[in-house]
Parts: C-alpha cells; sequence; structure tokens
C-alpha cells in the first residue's frame, strides 16, 4: 500500500498571501518610532527601511534558486541537509519543531488576545484562554484542510492590508501638520545610529522564507517558489516605505519617537478617536493572519522531519491524515507544544535567545547557493539568482551583520541559544544509531 501523500493544492495566490502575511505582523504599526529614533531624521529612517528591504530581497532571491532546485517540503531543513549534511538540517529542523514555531506560534495567539483587551478587558487567565481557542480554530481548519488554511491566509492578507491602505491614502494626502517640510528635520537625540535602524526593520522583513516548507504542496513550485518570494518581498518594501512616509507626513517626528504606537497615533490623526480602535483592528487581523500561517508552515517542518525517520514517534508524525490529506499529528503536536510555551509565559524568551541561532542557519542558506551551483545541483533552464555573486553576498552581508549585532548586544542569551541548539546532537546520534541498528 504506497503512503498517503500531500496533495498539491497550494495556489499561487495562497502562496503569496502566505509570505505577505508573514512578514507583515504588528512590527509596521509599532517600529517606525524606533527606527526614526536610531537615525534622527525622516529621510535616513525611509533609507534604511529600504536598505533592510534590500538586504532581505538579496537573501531571498538567493535562496529561490535553491528553492527551485529543490523543490521539497520542509524549506531551510531541507536545503541545510541536501547541501551541508543530516547534522546540520536536523539542528535547524530541531530548534524549529521544539522551540522556534510553536513558541512563535503561541506569541502570535497571545498577541491577538492581547489586542483584543483593547475591545474587551480581560484578565490575563482569561486572555491565555482566548489565544489557546483562536489557535484550536485555527487548528481545526488547517487539520481539515489545506486549502481551509490557505483560505483563511489570503482572507487574513487582505484584511490586514485594509487599515495600512487607508492610513498611506489618507496619510500621503493630508494637509495636516508637520506635512512633507518635516522630512528635512532632525532630532536633537538620537539612539545608536543607522546600523541599528537596519538591524530593526531587518525583524519587520522576517518570515517570508516559511513559504519555503509548503514547497511539496505548491501547484509547480520550482516556478512558484521563485515568484512568490520576489514578489511578496517587493511589495512589502513598497507598504513599508509609503506607510512611514504617510506617519511622517502627519504626526511631528517627537510625537513619533515617543509613541510605543506610532501607527495608532497617525490613525487616530487622521480618523479620530476611533483611530485607535481601527488600527487595533488592524493589528489584530495582522497577527491571525501571521498565526495563521506560522501554524500552517510550522506542521511541514517536522513532518518532513519524520517521514525520513529523524524525529521521536516518526510513524506517527510522518503520517499523512488519509482523509484529509493534511500532516494532522505534526499541527496537533506543535499546537500543543504552543499551548505549553502559551500556559509557560516563555515564548518571548525563547525566541530571543533562538534569534542568534536561527540567523546562523539563514546566513548558511544563503551562502548554500555557491555549494549548489558548485555541485551542478541548479537544473539548466531553471531560475537563477540575478547578479550572481553579488547578490547572494550581499545577502551574506546583511547575515553577518546580524550575528554581530547580536552577540554583541546578547552574548549571553545567544550563548544560551547555541547550547539549547547543541542538545539535538545527542538526539540526532540516537536516531542514527537506532537507524543503523534497524
Amino acid at each position: 500500500m504506497e503512503p498517503v501523500k500531500m496533495v498539491k493544492n497550494v495556489t499561487f495566490i495562497e502562496a503569496m498571501a502566505i509570505v505577505v502575511g508573514m512578514i507583515i505582523g504588528s512590527g509596521i504599526f509599532l517600529k517606525p518610532g524606533i527606527v526614526l529614533n536610531h537615525t534622527g531624521s525622516p529621510v535616513l529612517s525611509l533609507l534604511a527601511w529600504v536598505a533592510g528591504g534590500i538586504i532581505t530581497l538579496a537573501s531571498a532571491l538567493t535562496v529561490a534558486e535553491i528553492a527551485s532546485s529543490i523543490p521539497k517540503s520542509g524549506g531551510l531543513y531541507t536545503y541545510l541537509g541536501e547541501l551541508y549534511g543530516d547534522a546540520f538540517g536536523f539542528l535547524l529542523g530541531w530548534v524549529q519543531t521544539v522551540i522556534a514555531y510553536p513558541a512563535s506560534v503561541a506569541a502570535q495567539a497571545i498577541a491577538f488576545a492581547t489586542y483584543s483587551n483593547f475591545f474587551i478587558p480581560m484578565t490575563p487567565a482569561q486572555q491565555k484562554l482566548l489565544g489557546i481557542g483562536v489557535l484550536a480554530v485555527l487548528l481545526l481548519m488547517n487539520i481539515l484542510s489545506t486549502r481551509y488554511g490557505g483560505a483563511i491566509q489570503v482572507v487574513a492578507t487582505v484584511g490586514k492590508l485594509v487599515p495600512i491602505v487607508a492610513i498611506v491614502a489618507a496619510g500621503l494626502l493630508s494637509t495636516a501638520m508637520p506635512g512633507f517640510a518635516g522630512m528635512g528635520s532632525t532630532l536633537a537625540t538620537r539612539g545608536s545610529g543607522f546600523g541599528a535602524a537596519i538591524l530593526s526593520t531587518l525583524w519587520a522583513y522576517d518570515g517570508w522564507i516559511g513559504v519555503t516548507n509548503m514547497a511539496g504542496e505548491l501547484k509547480n513550485p520550482s516556478k512558484t517558489l521563485p515568484r512568490v518570494i520576489t514578489i511578496g518581498v517587493l511589495f512589502v518594501i513598497l507598504v513599508y516605505a509609503l506607510f512611514n512616509l504617510a506617519v511622517f507626513n502627519v504626526v511631528p517626528l517627537e510625537e513619533i519617537v515617543a509613541s510605543d504606537t506610532p501607527g495608532a497615533v497617525v490613525a487616530e490623526t487622521l480618523f479620530g478617536k476611533g483611530g485607535g480602535a481601527f488600527i487595533t483592528a488592524g493589528i489584530m487581523i495582522s497577527v491571525f493572519g501571521a498565526l495563521n500561517g506560522y501554524l500552517m508552515t510550522a506542521a511541514r517542518v517536522p513532518q518532513a522531519m519524520a517521514e525520513q525517520g529523524k524525529l521521536p514517534m516518526a510513524r506517527t508524525l510522518g503520517r499523512i491524515s488519509p482523509k484529509f490529506r493534511t500532516p494532522a499529528n505534526a499541527l496537533i503536536m506543535q499546537s500543543l507544544l504552543a499551548v505549553v510555551y502559551i500556559f509557560s509565559g516563555t515564548f518571548n524568551t525563547l525566541t530571543d535567545m533562538l534569534v542568534f541561532v536561527l540567523w546562523i542557519f539563514f546566513t548558511m542558506g544563503v551562502f548554500g547557493i555557491f555549494l549548489l551551483r558548485k555541485r551542478k545541483l541548479s537544473p539548466e533552464g531553471g531560475y537563477k539568482v540575478p547578479l550572481y555573486p553579488l547578490t547572494p553576498i550581499f545577502g551574506m552581508i546583511g547575515g553577518a551583520y546580524i550575528l554581530v549585532s547580536t552577540i554583541i548586544d546578547t552574548p549571553a542569551r545567544s550563548l544560551i541559544g547555541i547550547g539549547i541548539t547543541l542538545i539535538g546532537l545527542p538526539v540526532f546520534w540516537l536516531i542514527n544509531r537506532k537507524e543503523r541498528k534497524a
């Protein structure tokens, strides 16, 4: 009897919604003040947002060639395994499966419940229960059909763009002070400078690589992946630049820096007191879409690992539901881990500790293009990264900058992240030993 396979029913639009929906979270509503504080100038802030986008695009264009050459589920876990060896792929998959993805899902679920508190006051315990309830609904939809998860992602992505488009349109046309004349102004006090500003924007661009986890379910992944990654990242760069331009046109610089939620400030300036509710609803839709995207893509990593016998309980976790043709067991496992992190309240700490580790693997992924070309794994006539080798080199410089900045700012946290990752080596050794015996 042949094993059940997942259906290739993820469309171009759904894949595009995964890219855009996972990148655009709450960061665009919250980060403008932080970036402006670092640069002290609206013009330099815009340049920082564009520079962060270009670094992200360079990495994305590079990984797109790898993805089109190795169009398999599992994303970066699969690419590292094929290009560097099973141990490197396993360590990334281990970190993503046990901590990074479920902790990110937990963080998104709690963020949704926290913003809901704006409309319905809740205790911390009630917020946790609401977060788990929203997660349960999305889990059910993604188990029943990948198409349901894809449809939710498309609707949520369109929904999160509505308040952003409204703010951009109204903000650019607004005649309120300070207006575009204030673009040449500077702040008396500054943060850490242009480099720190770029670093802040790079976190807001994170998430695009999640779509590669779905490669096995995409229609024509070799062509679709490069297109959705490239178009999606370019679209987000444009959205971020226009949003910041609208903010600078409407809100005085000092007020932007002083506010923890500059998006809400500009919304209230443009739309009155209802602006706060408007922007909060937009953030909730944005977070909801990111939660669905993370849950959908997260399950594909442990499923791919288990299918290759690289996880404990591999037969169960690698199984595809014969009725729904979805990785139901892997989805449930990721959700249960997320619930544990929701109740423990450790999700933000864990994701912060693993930022350094994940960027090591991301940078290795970008460098992997040189291994791919050397081994002639990139098919003739397939997608090729433009301006090779300059584009991957630029992406690697961006990755190296993040790594150096992170280890300088939080050396202890970075080392703990490495330690958590290396715990996976004994697990890898035991699984391989079991395989050899078998």
